[in-house]
């Protein structure tokens, strides 16, 4: 089962009309970070003066929600659990794991023998994944404190480096551990859906179509991928308050 976020997507009544400041400025030069509102407001902004197309659905979905998650090995260790689950199974998961360990450390997950890990919910290859993390980042072959400072392509070719981490899990790390505004996982199905939905496609895109797509919205891909989520999860909440 391909990995997705869409439990996650929603908006917060957001009206794009009267949503964006003037005081809103950004150096030009200086990467943008999505790790606040208000840089959320200016990506939204900037995203939507590239692409148009996407102004009708933050009509619809309303602003997406911030949803930052902590960055460094605690933050890749939820996203690496919440891999083809639910994110009530995740979520459930993690806090076992979160009551057993405290804070959660690579040495955790060396030292830790596999009964006990499977105990905490945990499947044997999610337990090989975060230990070939776990082993990576102890041995500084995955420098997670200085991720922030790389390209988009650079980071997801060290994060898919170790073994377990895929597109999908990098892509996501970036975006809502490190706020990469630029990060765009184009497997996502929410993504390919709401793709096919906000611009009335035939079929749903793959990833390969998808990130076609995404390219005029670069340097803010991620942005627009949080929109995409929102506008997913507008349309679902609506076919299940009709439904019901």
């Amino acid at each position: 089962m391909m990995a997705s976020y869409q439990d996650h997507a929603g908006g917060c009544g957001f009206d794009h009309h009267v949503r964006f400041p003037h005081r809103l400025v950004w150096a030009p030069m200086q990467p943008l970070i999505i790790d606040h509102d208000d840089a959320l407001d200016f990506g939204l902004h900037a995203v939507i003066e590239l692409d148009p197309k996407l102004a009708p659905l933050l009509d619809y979905a309303g602003r997406p929600r911030l949803r930052k998650q902590p960055p460094g090995f605690p933050g890749l260790v939820g996203i690496i659990i919440s891999q083809q689950v639910s994110t009530a199974s995740a979520n459930s998961i993690l806090a076992r794991v979160k009551a057993h360990f405290g804070d959660i450390t690579p040495a955790h997950f060396l030292d830790c023998g596999d009964e006990t890990l499977k105990s905490l919910g945990l499947s044997s290859p999610k337990i090989r994944s975060l230990r070939a993390t776990a082993y990576a980042v102890a041995h500084n072959h995955l420098p997670l404190h200085e991720l922030h400072t790389y390209e988009a392509e650079e980071a997801i070719a060290a994060l898919t480096s170790v073994k377990g981490i895929g597109p999908w899990t990098a892509d996501i790390y970036l975006l809502f551990c490190l706020g990469h505004a630029d990060a765009f996982p184009a497997g996502d199905l929410a993504l390919q859906e709401a793709a096919r939905m906000g611009f009335r496609m035939r079929a749903r895109p793959d990833a390969g179509k998808l990130e076609k797509l995404a390219r005029r919205w670069r340097p803010y891909r991620g942005v627009a991928a949080k929109l995409l989520w929102a506008y997913y999860g507008a349309m679902k909440a609506k076919r299940e308050a009709k439904s019901s």
